[in-house]
């Protein structure tokens, strides 16, 4: 039987498989906005790509959630309630990711196919991407006991500090490798016909969300620095605070580059600032909001919870 710990190893490494995928279709989705096809594509198939890109940040914004969980609610505890969070995001994660890979694959075929086929094609990838992902997990499951409740991981569990550093660790490379290919791509942008014919506060602006998106890999290497030059090697309390707060700090950038970008690429598909703003503002609300302003909501209530239940034990003692 799989302990909590063993669990929650696994729920954050399938969570980081997720996170590279999904980060690496963003930054070819930022990419080929960039590129000179797109503008002979019909407006309503640039609208589509947008919606698409769109999609998959909304699915990255619920893969890298449960770090703030992890780090602001349980604070570096692992709670039953975590391994809960992360089974949920990653499900519903999946769900936009499939919309934005048949979204994708419509207008990939549309350069190719007759509408009515690409249309067919589009739905065939995302009926097969829900089928996996979905339709049969749930038709094996209604076919298998559930141990769920015989397991474990219904107690809380203590950590030794080897387990928590460890941790931590898993959660920063569960960020870090998307983080680095979408700076790639973002260098590459730089070098297209279509980012020449920019204005040149657009120019500007992508440079700021490049050097958001660097300044958060530079974070999310910090504490691997950390652990080899301060603590040269050993596990140590401050190590784990240093990840900690670094891991937590590094999502803000990383909210405010792909903000930045969708906004560019936003204007470039409608050619409307206010609309440009808006989506990017509304991007920026949804990642900062759910990833701290809803982590300290979750905190602050299971707190109140835990005060209400030791008030409660205390009368009736």
């Amino acid at each position: 039987m799989s302990t909590l710990k063993d669990k929650l190893e696994n729920a954050l490494n399938e969570s980081r498989i997720l996170i590279l995928g999904a980060q690496v279709l963003i930054g070819f989705g930022f990419r080929t906005i960039f590129e000179r096809g797109f503008s002979k594509l019909s407006l309503t198939l640039q609208e589509m790509k947008l919606v698409s890109l769109g999609m998959m940040i909304l699915a990255l914004g619920l893969l890298v959630s449960p770090v703030a969980y992890h780090r602001i609610v349980e604070r570096e505890q692992p709670a039953p309630d975590l391994h809960n969070f992360t089974q949920r995001v990653i499900t519903f994660a999946l769900l936009p990711f499939a919309f934005a890979m048949g979204w994708d694959s419509y207008v990939a075929s549309a350069k190719v196919l007759s509408p009515s086929y690409s249309w067919i094609f589009g739905l065939l990838v995302a009926a097969v991407a829900l089928y996996f992902w979905y339709g049969l997990e749930y038709h094996t499951r209604r076919h298998k006991k559930d141990l769920s409740e015989q397991s474990e991981g219904g107690k809380q569990e203590s950590m030794e500090l080897k387990d928590k550093i460890k941790e931590v660790l898993i959660e920063a490379r569960m960020v870090l490798p998307g983080a680095q290919a979408l700076l790639g791509f973002q260098f590459i942008v730089v070098l297209t016909d279509a980012f020449d014919e920019l204005p040149q506060s657009l120019k500007i602006l992508h440079l700021s969300s490049l050097f958001s998106v660097a300044l958060c890999t530079v974070l999310l290497i910090a504490p691997a620095a950390y652990h080899r030059i301060v603590c040269r090697g050993e596990d140590s309390e401050d190590l784990l605070q240093f990840a900690s707060l670094i891991i937590l700090a590094a999502m803000v950038p990383l909210a405010a580059g792909l903000a930045t970008d969708f906004l560019i690429v936003t204007w470039m598909v409608t050619k409307s600032m206010p609309v440009a703003l808006a989506a990017s503002a509304a991007m920026l609300v949804l990642l900062l909001g759910f990833w701290f302003g809803y982590m300290w909501w979750l905190r602050g209530r299971k707190q109140a919870q835990a005060r209400m239940q030791n008030l409660r034990q205390t009368r009736v003692a």
